[in-house]
């Protein structure tokens, strides 16, 4: 059965940023795929109730509050996983973000920031989980949670979109050191209806213009990245290595402006 590819049934998977949004609806759709997984996020609480749905799949959670920023405690995730389930299968880097600011407001420091939290987090956890990867499960997948502006052009989002566009190239470099027995891939997230975009959802007067900028006419689901995530760790994304799969509605530009005025 074809379906039966995309299980990933008795594996090991972190999911860091797993507390809401894109790495709870992960977290959940992994294990209703067959997966026991690692929680990694900075609440607790949140961590808990996303813990309760994998659970409720039938499947193992384990939640470890931290915070992610700090590269000795995301890589120590890695260590973690093979304590706790005795392997590590998947790797998913979805902690990351950065907020708008205007090219003139985004100093040396600013930049380094947004570089830290979303290249170097998913580096230091990748480089630990490879070894663990290869020696408990033979083999593995690692996916990075990319953006649109990590390829297109917006005002305000200078720092955001050049750590997502090294995060993309890291995912090709990283895909080509560790093939064949690790597979690494990025998807590059359009607008999704998170936590980040409440007021998107409770304004109709900012949804309804980026619904219709948008060429499926729609703001996208978590679910929709945690379907695209599914496939490029299960048996289904198996002939599938250093891409970025753009899951975004069929955006080529930004679909919400800043407003940011011309110097």
């Amino acid at each position: 059965m074809i379906l039966d590819r995309f299980l990933v049934s008795d594996q090991v998977a972190i999911v860091t940023g797993a507390g809401r949004g894109l790495g709870a609806a992960i977290a959940v759709a992994l294990a209703e795929a067959g997966a026991d997984v690692v929680l990694a996020a900075r609440t607790a609480s949140q961590l808990s109730e996303v813990a309760e749905k994998v659970r409720a799949t039938g499947r193992r959670a384990h939640v470890v509050a931290a915070d992610l920023n700090d590269l000795d405690v995301v890589a120590s995730l890695a260590e973690t996983a093979r304590a706790e389930f005795g392997r590590l299968d998947i790797v998913v880097n979805n902690v990351g973000g950065t907020m708008p600011r205007p090219l003139l407001d985004t100093d040396a420091a600013f930049m380094e920031a947004a570089f830290h939290f979303n290249v170097s987090t998913a580096h230091a956890l990748t480089r630990a989980a490879v070894p663990i990867i290869t020696e408990t499960a033979g083999r593995g997948s690692i996916v990075n949670i990319s953006s649109i502006m990590g390829r297109v052009a917006g005002r305000g989002f200078l720092a955001y979109g050049t750590a997502k566009a090294a995060l993309a190239h890291y995912t090709r470099l990283a895909s080509t050191d560790l093939s064949p027995r690790v597979r690494v891939n990025a998807i590059a997230v359009g607008s999704i209806f998170t936590s980040a975009l409440e007021i998107v959802a409770a304004n109709e007067s900012i949804r309804t213009p980026m619904e219709q900028a948008t060429p499926l006419k729609r703001i996208g689901d978590p679910e929709d990245i945690a379907a695209a995530v599914l496939y490029l760790c299960s048996p289904a994304g198996s002939y599938v290595t250093g891409k970025v799969l753009e899951v975004d509605g069929g955006l080529e530009a930004p679909n919400l402006s800043l407003g940011l005025p011309d110097l």
